[in-house]
Order: structure tokens, then sequence, then C-alpha cells
């Protein structure tokens, strides 16, 4: 396990699994590696992440480090062989993105590489996911989905202000891209964006706190995503997907679905969980897989895809126009 933060979930994950061992951990903060002495007391604890990456007796490494970091140990990984659990995003840039796709594909699917896109775990998208494909909602025209970041503080003390290239995008709007993906099953072929830092803009964060993306389905469908760092609101996802049978709408009111134009007649409210129960649920169908040796060439394109789409967005930002979305 690299990285201590968010990966204190992956580790709990990988211990609750009766076919896992959690041989060692990482984290560059003497005081993460001094409280993991304790809570993980059977892990070896190291400070370089390369006496993970290069250890011949692990298998699986999971990375939850600074995004500035995950290509290079992804790349070191993919080089020993090992299978790969990455927190989002993926990587940064075009070039890592086509050298670590080439990386995978040189396993030919014997290497496991997935990323914790972790709203895929969660009931309520689960059970969305279902209602489109059965047709419940009829032809989608419209997903306009938004990443209300509400906590501000951590792009403006913490470590997302001092790494090269933070995207408000690849950090946080990466979720909502994800379902855009996961949940229509449809590839957008052009990206436009927009962004600003206003919000932050006295403060050392020195990139765009909010992002806002335009992007075309080849269905026709229309897609609206943002990335809202600055928000003065509490964290939460917001989701409105309008077909033609019905609409479904996910905000701070709760989830529910509109089947009838008829203002006498009210929506259904849906009650499942809009979150996981943890941010490592996804741990125990990824450690399954690599045991039973599962194809995931699907969804670890998936999620190449994802980013691909992600990185021509940032490409919009940087040149104030509209970007062919280049796929792997």
């Amino acid at each position: 396990m690299i990285g201590l933060g968010v990966g204190e979930h992956h580790a709990a994950a990988y211990l609750q699994h009766p076919r896992c061992r959690l041989v060692a951990v990482c984290d560059r903060s003497p005081e993460k590696r001094d409280a993991a002495r304790s809570r993980f007391p059977e892990a070896a604890v190291a400070a370089d992440a390369k006496e993970l990456l290069t250890d011949p007796a692990i298998d699986l490494v999971s990375i939850a480090s600074f995004d500035d970091d995950h290509y290079t140990m992804e790349r070191m990984a993919l080089e020993q062989g090992k299978h790969l659990f990455v927190e989002k995003p993926l990587c940064q840039s075009p070039d890592e993105l086509r050298a670590l796709h080439q990386a995978w594909k040189h396993h030919e699917g014997r290497v496991k590489l997935t990323s914790n896109l972790v709203l895929r775990a969660a009931p309520l998208y689960r059970w969305l996911k279902d209602q489109i494909l059965s047709g419940r909602l009829g032809e989608l025209y419209a997903f306009d989905a938004e990443y209300l970041y509400g906590r501000v503080h951590k792009i403006t003390e913490g470590w997302r202000k001092d790494v090269d290239n933070y995207s408000a995008m690849q950090g946080g709007g990466v979720h909502m891209m994800d379902l855009l993906f996961w949940l229509t099953g449809q590839r957008p072929t052009t990206v436009t964006t927009l962004g600003n830092r206003i919000a932050t803009r006295e403060t050392a964060f020195r990139y765009n706190d909010y992002m806002a993306a335009m992007l075309k389905c080849p269905s026709g469908l229309i897609a609206r995503i943002t990335a809202n760092f600055g928000c003065v609101h509490r964290h939460q996802h917001v989701l409105r997907i309008f077909g033609t049978k019905g609409t479904f709408i996910y905000d701070d009111a709760g989830a529910r679905l509109h089947t009838s134009r008829d203002p006498a007649v009210p929506s259904t409210p849906v009650t499942l969980a809009a979150l996981p129960a943890s941010k490592g649920d996804l741990i125990p169908e990824f450690v399954d897989a690599v045991l039973k040796e599962t194809d995931l060439t699907a969804e670890t394109q998936s999620h190449f895809d994802v980013m691909s789409a992600l990185i021509a967005s940032d490409q919009s930002v940087a040149s104030g126009g509209t970007r062919e979305i280049e796929y792997l």
C-alpha cells in the first residue's frame, strides 16, 4: 500500500479479504509511517515506494500517492508484473497515458489494472445503470453532472496546490466523467471546456478551481460536467439524466425519478445510498478478479477512455477551443 491518506481505506479492505495479506505500507510522511506501525503491526513500513514496487514477494500494489507520482509508480509496477489498484487519476498527460497503456497491453491481460472510481460501487448508481439499460428512461439526450467539492481548504492549504499541473477535472470531475461513460455506455467524441480560479484567486492554489466541460456523444447525447472546487456548499454530487421516457435527478434533496410531465404526478423517491460504504469497496471484487484470473480488459480500457476524455478537456481549456477526444 503506497500512500496512507485515502490509502488507509484500501489497506482496511485488503485486511478484510480472507485471501490477502497486507505485507508492506509506504508513505513519505514520518508521522504517517509511525501511525502505520501501530495500525498495521504485521506490515513492513517503508519511506521509499521503490522498495515495494521492486519486491518480488509482492503480487498486488495499491497506489494512493499524490497525483503527480501515479504514473512513475505505475510504470515501475507494470515493469515488475504487479497487479495495480490505483487512485484516480491514472496519470496526468497524454504522453503518460500512451506509455501506461502500452505497458499494460504488453501483459496481454495477465496483469490486472483498475482505478478507484468508487461511485461504481454505490447502490444508487448500480440501480440507475440497470434502469438505463432496461430502457426505463427511454433514449438519453442530456447528461448533466456537477462535482461540488465543498472542501476548498484541501486545495489552498494541502498538497494539491504544490503539485505540477494539478487538474480539478482529473482530481474530482473524474467521478462524474466516469459516470457518463459507465452509466450510458457511450464515448463522447469532442469536448469543449472553460475554467476559472475566481474562488481561490487570493490563495496559493495556482490552477482552475472551476471547470465546465461540454461533451458530444455519437448518439447525439450532450453532456455537461463541472468540477467546482471553490463552491460554498457541502461536498455533493449532482446528477441529472434526461431521457425520452423519464428523468433522473440526484442532488442535496435526494434522488428521484420523474416518469410524467403531468404536474399532478409526483416523482418517485429513490432511497438507495449514493455513496459506497467505504472508499475501498471496489477492492474485494478486484482481488477476486486477480485470484480467478478474470478478464478485466474491457474494464481497464474504460479507465483509459475516461482519462482520454479528461486529458482532452484540460487541453481544451489550454487551447481555448473544442478538442477531438483521442482514444487509445
